[in-house]
């Protein structure tokens, strides 16, 4: 039922895609649904873990065996790839916040993002400094990729080379960073699983 359920939030959108419509997607009635998903809100969130579960993937096995610029292109490839090619179910990641350290979303929100954490590492950057790391190039690439898959990009230069540029902006900008210790203050907050997990 989730994989239908976040099949049909690509086709559709996220927003449009109501417990009525999986049911008829499904070819069940909508009260039988409930027998396997709570409500519209165990709908969203168990979509959401799909989609974090499903990214993690897609970016972990993309940097196999690759680092630095490398390894930073291939995760943000893998990213813009999967938000352009699954909207509707990468929209569902958008805005929750998780109950607690053992919160499903959590724990997947966690596994989305440890590829990233895993290049960042590549560059030496340091624990304290991780957090901010991961914000920025996160918000940096999920911003591009969310800008392509609603049609943001109206410009003629050709997008896949504004992709590039801004993977060797970003690249330039963590080799600079880490060659400048006192560039980033030690956050107070660097070991927030839930938040760091999330992007936030």
């Amino acid at each position: 039922m989730v994989a239908a359920g976040a099949a049909l939030a690509d086709e559709i959108g996220f927003t449009e895609l109501t417990m009525g419509r999986l049911a008829e997607r499904v070819g069940v009635r909508a009260p039988s649904l409930y027998k396997h998903i709570a409500s519209q809100d165990d709908l969203h969130r168990r979509i959401a873990a799909l989609a974090f579960d499903e990214a993690g993937v897609a970016i972990g096995t993309a940097i196999q065996g690759l680092a630095g610029r490398d390894a930073l292109a291939a995760a943000a490839g893998a990213l813009r790839d999967f938000v352009v090619t699954h909207p509707g179910r990468y929209a569902a990641t958008l805005g929750l916040t998780p109950t607690g350290p053992d919160d499903p979303i959590a724990l997947a929100a966690g596994r989305g993002i440890s590829p990233f954490a895993a290049v960042l590492r590549g560059y030496d950057i340091p624990p304290q400094e991780m957090t901010h790391a991961l914000r920025a190039v996160r918000s940096v690439f999920h911003g591009f990729a969310h800008l392509q898959a609603s049609g943001g990009f109206q410009w003629s230069a050709d997008i896949g080379e504004s992709f590039e540029y801004l993977i060797d902006l970003i690249d330039r900008g963590l080799r600079s960073a880490v060659a400048d210790p006192a560039a980033v203050p030690d956050p107070a907050d660097a070991t927030a699983p839930a938040e760091q997990a999330m992007g936030q």
